[in-house]
Parts: C-alpha cells; structure tokens; sequence
C-alpha cells in the first residue's frame, strides 16, 4: 500500500517509535512518504532522505522544569502565521503524484487533515490518546484534575475520528470508546536485543533547569551515578567521586540501561517503556503541568515498578527509591511484553482491513 506517514516533533519518542515502524511497514513492502515537524525531521531525514518533508509543528516551551503554557501558546501563534501556508504549499508539493491509500498519523495533525478531506481510512498510533479514550481513576488524577482536562480537550481534538486508535502503553486502564485498542510499547531493535544485566550503578537522566542540588545529593547515595544530560555539552567523561557525567551516546546510554540497577529521569513515555521492558526500576519525575508524563509516572508507580516525585530538591525521593530497588525488581518480574510483535500484528490487520475497504 502507498502510505502517508506522520509524525509529530514535539519530543523524540515520536521519531523513535515511528522510526521502528517505518521500518517494518517497508520490509513488509509497503511505499511510504513522510512528513515530519522540527527535531523528528531532521531525526527521519538521516534515515529516509528526501521521502521526509519537514513541515511546521506546534512545541512546547519549557522552563524551570515545567510547561510554560502562555509562551507556548504565544509562540505557536506567531509561527503559525507563516507556518499554515508553507505547509499547504509544502502538502499539494510533496503528496501530488504519490496517491496515498492510507494515513497514519503519530499524533500529527497535517496528514490526518489531509487524509480526512481525501476519505481515506486514518489510522492513529500514539500513547498520548489514552488520555482522551479511557478511563483514567481517580487516584491517578487526583490533585492534577485542572491539567487532566486542558490535556484531554487538547488530544481529543488533536485527531478526532480517526477510524482505528492504536494506543502503546505498559500500562491498561478501561478502554471507553470504540475504535481502540492498547498495545505493547513499540522498542527499538537496540532495546530488543539486549541481555538485561542488574549492576550497581543508577543510571540519571536529567535535562531539566532548576535541579542544583541533584549533584549533591546523588554524591551522598555513595552509589556510582552514570549521568546524562546534567553537562550537555561535555565532549568526554568526567568524574567527581561517584558521579560520572558522560557525553549523550546511543551506544553508551544503551548499555548503560542494560547494566543500571536503576533508573532515575522525567516522566517520557520511551524510555519509561524501555526500562520497563528491561525490568529497571525508575524514579520518574514528571513535567510539571505535562500530564501526560504525571500520567505515566503515576501508573508506574500503581504497578509498583517504581517511584514518582514532583522534584529532586530534597534526599528522600531518592534515599525512599533505592531502599525499595528489590520490591519493585520483583514486581517487574512479572511484566512480559512479546517484542513488537503484538502491536505490528494489529497494525497489518488495520492495514489489510483498510486495503480491502473495511476500514
């Protein structure tokens, strides 16, 4: 079939997954076209060269570890006002002579319009609609309802009507509407093929502002610390007791989750999904006013695979987490997740059903 994909670029974990499935839609034949926004297109270009088109994309902006909506907003508006056009333009430019069949979209909102207005079958693949097409509980809402609905009202008129929701989640609340269906995280083959080990040192991911105590209080762990993202712009590794900051490195990063005893970092539904995968316990701390990462965080800890705090600016969320490390090991224990295989197998039997018309 000839597909239209998109994929949103706010945050790499759209890039990541749809790289994956890119991927396998073309070792199963399929032609692709692909259009992208910001960090995802340049991300996609590496790969697939000119069968990616940028195109212009809401973001976020972020500060102080928290989503500044009213810049966000303010930003958006101004760039829109140039983007809109360009991307018509960039759309009837790219597409005109593919004839796509069908469209899946990772949570972007140009190629669904477009294959809205062509009647052609729109197949969503994200976790962010979970928000939006199950029912969340109240202990996962709780004191974050006011940003439990502007993010619902936000993913809810994102892709509305789509005629299938593949949702990726390690996690299953009670699915709400029809056309839905959960389905296993989408890995990477550099996560599918790796030989968990349990070391001795936690693995930190940290690139949000307003964390100058972190440092601290990781030395006082008298655990080896491997850290990212803390000294974005080192070039080598450097130590400082038994913290060792170190350049970002797929490889490294790679094997470094392999080996960690644990896992500290945001509330980012990839690598959650991928410590989760490998059986590593994680410290998230979430966004704040970002509920889909409140979300993750607090259903990782519901299934008591780990901790969630609203900050590192004291000891105890970390001194709490690494008391705890054998409990949530064992509970993690008992999560399986076959591969991809689960998620590429409903996305054929969409595909087919959408090649035959009954979609």
């Amino acid at each position: 079939m000839r597909i239209l994909y998109g994929v949103v670029g706010e945050g790499m974990g759209h890039a990541i997954r749809s790289r994956v499935t890119i991927d396998e839609l073309l070792r199963q034949g399929h032609e692709i076209k692909i259009m992208a926004s910001s960090r995802a297109s340049e991300f996609l270009s590496k790969r697939y060269g000119d069968d990616v088109k940028r195109i212009h994309g809401l973001h976020l902006i972020y500060e102080e570890n928290r989503v500044r909506r009213g810049k966000t907003l303010w930003t958006n508006v101004q760039s829109g006002v140039t983007g809109v056009p360009k991307n018509i333009a960039a759309y009837f430019e790219r597409i005109d002579g593919f004839k796509p069949e069908v469209v899946i979209s990772d949570f972007e909102s140009w190629t669904y319009l477009y294959g809205v207005t062509h009647r052609l079958p729109v197949i969503s693949i994200d976790n962010m609609q979970i928000i939006n097409r199950c029912t969340l509980p109240p202990d996962i809402i709780e004191d974050a309802a006011d940003d439990f609905r502007v993010s619902k009202a936000f993913v809810k008129g994102k892709l509305p009507f789509c005629d299938h929701y593949l949702i990726t989640t390690f996690f299953t609340p009670d699915i709400r509407k029809d056309k839905t269906t959960l389905v296993p995280p989408i890995l990477r083959p550099e996560i599918l093929h790796l030989t968990p080990e349990t070391g001795d040192h936690l693995l930190v991911y940290q690139t949000g502002e307003g964390y100058d105590e972190l440092a601290d209080i990781l030395q006082q762990t008298g655990m080896e610390c491997r850290v990212y993202g803390m000294r974005r712009h080192i070039t080598e590794e450097q130590v400082e007791g038994n913290l060792i900051y170190r350049p970002f490195s797929e490889d490294g990063f790679v094997e470094d989750l392999r080996t960690a005893r644990g896992v500290i970092a945001s509330g980012g539904f990839t690598l959650m999904g991928e410590a989760v995968y490998l059986h590593k316990p994680m410290l998230s701390v979430p966004l704040h006013k970002q509920f889909e990462q409140m979300l993750n965080a607090r259903y990782l800890q519901k299934e008591g695979f780990g901790l969630t705090a609203s900050s590192l600016n004291s000891p105890e969320p970390i001194q709490q987490f690494i008391s705890r490390l054998p409990e949530f090991q064992n509970n993690l224990s008992r999560y399986t997740q076959a591969g991809n295989n689960v998620t590429f197998g409903n996305l054929t039997e969409l595909l087919d059903r959408a090649g035959a018309g009954l979609l």
